[in-house]
């Protein structure tokens, strides 16, 4: 069930849309999709530009969207590698809204098939049938052919006692190999972290061992969780030809248990 807020501003926003010729289409995609939007939810708009306007619109999208409502701040997405993507907060009442404007040409590559909301001649859903809509999936032997050697960075972090870079190291491996992973193993899209409590609850106490606290021993126990999960998923996930690093596997590792060893009480097998 959609949100009345959320609705409400959906609502303007086509009609400011839909009275600008430079625009063909509207879809939504995120929760809109699988209806669980609910309070704590953004809204995510695709808007299919037609080509020759897309410089323009460009240019003027922050007009565009302060058209659409009450809007405090936005910034472009540079920083997750969508450039085009304009991320906002409107107020009254208070959303998050990300604003991603696509040429008509290229709409159809996309991560999930979204809902179209408007269009006109059909010109989105024609574009749509001509690629299917793929979610990037975790590349195992990239993570392989790196997991050591991240292994053996982290330990290095522990030892030094440089704690808060040893914490964010931990928090890369959760958001970007474990839980991407355990996510694929359950069916899911792999969004980092996301939803991993309802999506995966038989993990949950195992990633909470695995959320550490500026103190050697939490650290260490915490890479030792990840260490195992990672094996773990590797071999669900494995396929015919991946190249496992046993040698640098090993190395890591005792690497690794040599700074738990002398940093920690902890008792390792």
């Amino acid at each position: 069930m959609i949100k009345t807020e959320h609705n409400n501003f959906i609502h303007k926003s086509l009609e400011v849309l839909k009275s600008d010729p430079r625009f063909v289409g509207v879809a939504a995609a995120g929760s809109y999709i699988t209806k669980e939007m609910d309070e704590y939810s953004d809204i995510d708009l695709v808007i299919a530009v037609k080509p020759e306007s897309l410089d323009e619109v460009m240019r003027e999208r922050m007009e565009i969207a302060k058209k659409m409502g009450n809007l405090l701040s936005a910034f472009t997405g540079e920083h997750v590698g969508a450039p085009s993507l304009l991320i906002c907060l409107y107020a009254d009442p208070l959303l998050h809204v990300d604003l991603k404007f696509a040429s008509i040409d290229n709409i159809a590559h996309r991560v999930e098939d979204f809902i179209i909301l408007w269009e006109i001649d059909g010109q989105v859903s024609s574009k749509c049938k001509e690629v299917e809509a793929k979610y990037p999936k975790p590349d195992l032997q990239w993570i392989e052919d790196r997991f050591w050697v991240w292994v053996h960075y982290g330990a290095g972090k522990v030892g030094r006692g440089e704690l808060f870079e040893a914490i964010e190291f931990i928090s890369f491996l959760r958001q970007n190999v474990i839980g991407p992973l355990i996510l694929l193993h359950k069916g899911k899209q792999p969004r980092g972290v996301r939803k991993l409590e309802f999506d995966a609850p038989e993990y949950i106490e195992r990633l909470k061992g695995s959320i550490a606290s500026h103190d050697k021993s939490s650290c260490c126990k915490a890479i030792d969780i990840l260490i195992d999960l990672y094996k773990e998923l590797r071999e669900a996930h494995q396929f015919e030809g991946l190249v496992l690093r046993t040698d640098a596997e090993k190395a890591a590792v005792d690497y690794f248990r040599c700074i738990a060893d002398s940093s920690s009480r902890l008792i390792f097998p």
